[in-house]
This record gives C-alpha cells, structure tokens and sequence, in this order.
C-alpha cells in the first residue's frame, strides 16, 4: 500500500499525505482493486464449483433449444432424438437418467471435465472371485431376509448417553492430562492382572532388590528410534515410583512386546539401574456378557466395505457403483460402510474438483437412495483420511442433518461397538494392524504376526494400544479414554488395513481384515444358529 500511495502522490504532483488525500486515494485506487479481485473470484468460484445441479440447468437448456429447433422444421424419418415433453411426461430420458441414476451422479463430468476411468479397475482379473471362506459356506442362502430390515436390532453397545455422537474440541491438550490417562490405563490393567495371577502387590521398578521382584509398568523405548530387544525400557505408574528401568529380555524364551503395552514381569534387579525379567504376563482377557449367537430364525447377512471407493489411478466412483448394484441383487440385512469416502491420500486430489463436502454428500446420497430398493440397514463409520471431516481420534461420526429422519441409516463414531441382533460388532477404519506391526517386537512366540497383534488388542482392551501413536494419527487421550477403549470383547472385530487379507478365530473373539488392493472390496459375513448350537460363514470378494 505505501508503494500505491508513491506512485499516487508522484502522479499528483507530490500530493502531501493528510486524511483528505487518503481518502481520495482510497476511493480513487484501493476501491477500484478490491472491486476487481471480487469480481475475479467469483467468476473463479462459479467455474470451481459447477455441481450436479448446473449440470441438470446445461441439459435442460439444451433440451429446450432442441425442441425449439425441431418446432421450425420437419424432421426426417427417424431423425427425431428424443419425443417431446408433455405435462403427462415432463421429463425427458436423459434429463431422468441423470436424476435416477447413481452412475450418472457419480460420473467423472460431475466432478472434475478430467476425470477418465480407470484402466487398471476396468481391466483387473477375478472380478466377483471367491478369495477366502471361514465357516459353514457350502449350501448357505447367500442373501438377506425376505422382509427388509425386518426385526434387525441394531444399536451403539455404550448407549447414545456414553457414546461419542458429535464433534468435540481438540488440539488444547496439556501432557499432564496425557499422563493422567496413561497412569489410569497403568492402574486398571494392573488391577486385572493383580487378580488374575494372585499377586499380592508390585514392587517400585527402580529399588534395588536381592531376591526375585514383580512389577508392574508400560513398555516403552529409550529413543525416538524403533523398539528392539537392546533398547525396551518399562515405565512404572506413580504408586510404583513413576521410574523408567531398562529391561534385560535375554532370559525370556518368549515375548511380544510393543510401546504402550501394560505387562507385569518377574526378575532382578539388584542395582536397581536394569531388570533381568525372566517371566512376563500380560492382561486377561476381558469376557463379554453377550453370547456369540443369534436368535433361532433366518439367517442374517451382513455386508462389509471399507474405503476407499475410487480406483488408484481414477477419481471415479466405479468400485462404489459396483457396491450398490451387489447391495440391489444379494439384499443383505445390514452394511456397515467403513470410510474413507473421499481419501486424503488419493494423489488426484485437486482444487479444481467441487467441495470435499459435496463429493462426499453425493456419494452418501448414491448409497442411500440407490439402496433403497432393498430396505437394508446402513452404517457409515468415518476414517481420518476423509479429507472432509475431522483430522482426530477417536473421530466423531459424520454429520447429514438430511438424513436424520431415515431409520436405515445410522451415523457412529470411530472406534465404535455395534450390537447387531444380539453378536457385538467391534470397527475401527484406523489401521492399527499396519501401526503395531511396524512397532512390535518378537521372539519365539510361536505364532503370526497378526495373530499377536489381535490378542494385544484384545488384552490391551483398547482399539489403539499403541503410544506414542504413529505421526498421522491425532490422539485426543481424554476423549480416547472414554471412547477408544473396548468395553468387552467383541464377538466380531473388523479392522481394514493396508496388509494382507485374513480371517482369524482369536480366542474369544472373531476377527478379520477385509481385503488390500488399490481399492478395498466387500466382505460378505454370515451369522447364523442352527439347533441351538453358533455358527459363521464368511465369504470374500474381489
């Protein structure tokens, strides 16, 4: 501005700097550009943000100039595109199609004129390819029950009181509040195992001590680095002197360990300056009060997916189309739609495309009415890579203030604890999977790596045990208190990851991870009892 003002005075013949001359200058020069750059951006914005609806305004103009074209003219035999509207018939195919179709409405044009479908979506082998099964599949009716959603119980396992429903305040988090939770977990995992191994009380980590010692404490690193055998340390909570000692695991036939991990150990440590474990415990399992059953009756199908909906190479949304349209032919009883709807990771990502908000209210809107055939129940689940939605966890559920009065579809937070007929749903989109076994360590255990993590989670009572949690996940550790943890074991645990598919009986727990590839496909599960004794189907699909 005091460039402007130069340059102004100069072509004023020196004009001397008072308030009258600067308001002269402000009306003369400032109003002028400030006028401009409005005018820019709007033309700038009108060109960004051409949706759906500006789409439907080109095609009716279109329309109208065409039968005001062939008004004036006679049409030759079989020249005529399309029939003229009548008030019986006010639309035209065209114009129908684009307000009935979700292919339409999730068509390249819509978002982005650069948008070309994916070649390696189109052209990738073992399209609807049975990849994996667990249970009783041979035989079983692959489809859902007659009446739609009929006499399906679902509900959020801690109540719409103690569940997270809406959006909350981060980023004020002070590291004594940090503490706090972790001495908490410290304490009540400890109590758990205090009980389960009969021990009477645990000793301070750091005292110095002749005979054989207990404590208790979390496993932590001595650096920034990646744990190892040479750098684990163990962090005792405030009643055992709130110490850090480095641990020997070199007497230990097997262990499994990670950061964050609450474990009681027996050992040495007669400097009281490192501790010779020679025997380590973890936590108990925390049973569920419900039963792995359903009530006797017609099978329930359930149907899984996970994001992202949109091919690697391609914005589009063929993969989501080709969701709905199994959705239509096999009907299931409930889907549980796992984010992300619009990945933050997709590297076509542009500022050119309409709003995030917009992309993602279109796809929801696909799912829900071209879904609505079948009637079935429809959960949607966020993940920290929605680009439109809040960066933390535990992330509060989307909010579609248009979808509130539909009973199908119900909005939950992640992590989240479904019930579903009476079996307890556990989902997470975050891939803790990918995180822990980036972090965990090994020696003899004896069993796989996913087969480890899994128990970790399970006797951990926690969707993410991991701390310090990996770079992009943001962790508010009060409200990861009060909602990140499992409040029982769940019967079914689905967790989306980058690694490879499986499915795994985890004692007392199921749990699977749906398929990997540039776009994550379905899963089919099954739940159903038959004479009274529990039984499950699963079936994978590309």
């Amino acid at each position: 501005m005091v460039l402007e003002w130069v340059a102004y005075s100069t072509t004023k013949n020196g004009l001397k700097l008072t308030v009258d001359t600067l308001e002269q200058f402000e009306h003369e020069v400032l109003n002028k550009k400030n006028k401009h750059k409005q005018s820019f951006r709007k033309e700038e914005a009108l060109n960004r943000t051409r949706d759906i609806h500006s789409l439907q305004d080109l095609i009716k103009a279109e329309e109208e100039e065409e039968n005001l074209l062939d008004s004036y003219s006679t049409p030759a035999k079989g020249s005529q595109k399309r029939a003229l509207t009548t008030p019986e018939h006010p639309h035209s195919k065209r114009s129908a199609a684009l307000l009935a179709s979700p292919g339409l409405l999730l068509s390249p044009a819509s978002f982005s004129p650069s948008s070309t479908p994916s070649q390696k979506y189109s052209q990738r082998g073992g399209k609807g390819e049975v990849v994996v099964t667990f249970g009783a599949v041979q035989g079983t009716r692959w489809a859902g029950r007659k009446a739609p959603g009929a006499g399906v119980e679902l509900e959020l396992l801690e109540g719409p009181e103690d569940s997270l429903r809406c959006s909350y305040k981060y980023m004020f988090q002070r590291l004594r509040d940090v503490r706090n939770v972790l001495t908490e977990k410290i304490e009540e995992l400890g109590e758990g195992l205090k009980s389960h191994f009969n021990i009477e009380e645990f000793s301070p980590v750091s005292l110095p001590a002749q005979d054989g010692i207990t404590v208790l404490g979390q496993v932590c690193c001595d650096s920034n680095g990646k744990l190892n055998a040479q750098s684990v340390l163990l962090e005792a909570g405030p009643e055992q002197g709130g110490q850090q000692v480095p641990v020997d695991l070199s007497e230990l036939k097997e262990y499994s360990l990670f950061p964050g991990q609450v474990v009681v150990m027996e050992g040495m440590n007669t400097t009281g300056r490192k501790l010779m474990a020679s025997k380590l415990h973890e936590v108990s399992y925390k049973l569920t009060g419900f039963c792995f059953r359903l009530c006797l009756g017609p099978p329930m199908n359930v149907l899984v997916a996970c994001g992202p909906y949109t091919p690697s190479d391609s914005l589009t949304f063929d993969p989501l189309l080709d969701l709905i349209n199994v959705i239509v032919r096999d009907r299931p009883d409930v889907c549980l739609l796992l984010g992300p709807f619009v990945d933050s990771k997709h590297e076509q990502i542009e500022v050119g495309l309409p709003t995030f908000e917009a992309i993602f209210t279109r796809c929801i809107d696909s799912i829900v009415d071209g879904t609505k055939s079948v009637g079935c129940r429809l959960v949607f689940v966020p993940s920290q890579r929605d680009i439109h939605h809040h960066f933390i966890y535990p992330q509060p559920p989307f909010t579609l203030p248009n979808l509130n009065k539909d009973q199908r579809v119900t909005l939950v937070p992640d992590p989240c604890t479904l019930l579903i007929d009476g079996v307890t749903f556990g989902l997470t989109s975050t891939d803790i999977l990918f995180h822990m076994g980036a972090e965990e360590i090994s020696c003899g255990s004896g069993s796989d790596r996913f087969s480890r993590i899994l128990k970790h989670m399970l006797t951990q009572r926690s969707y993410y045990p991991l701390y310090p949690p990996v770079e992009e996940v943001n962790m508010d550790y009060e409200k990861f208190q009060s909602f990140g943890q499992l409040p029982l074991t769940p019967d079914v645990l689905i967790i989306p990851s980058e690694l490879r598919y499986f499915v795994k009986v985890q004692h007392p727990s199921f749990c699977w991870r749906p398929l990997a590839s540039s776009v994550k496909p379905y899963t089919y599960i099954i739940l159903h009892s038959e004479d009274q004794t529990s039984n499950c189907g699963i079936k994978k699909r590309n």
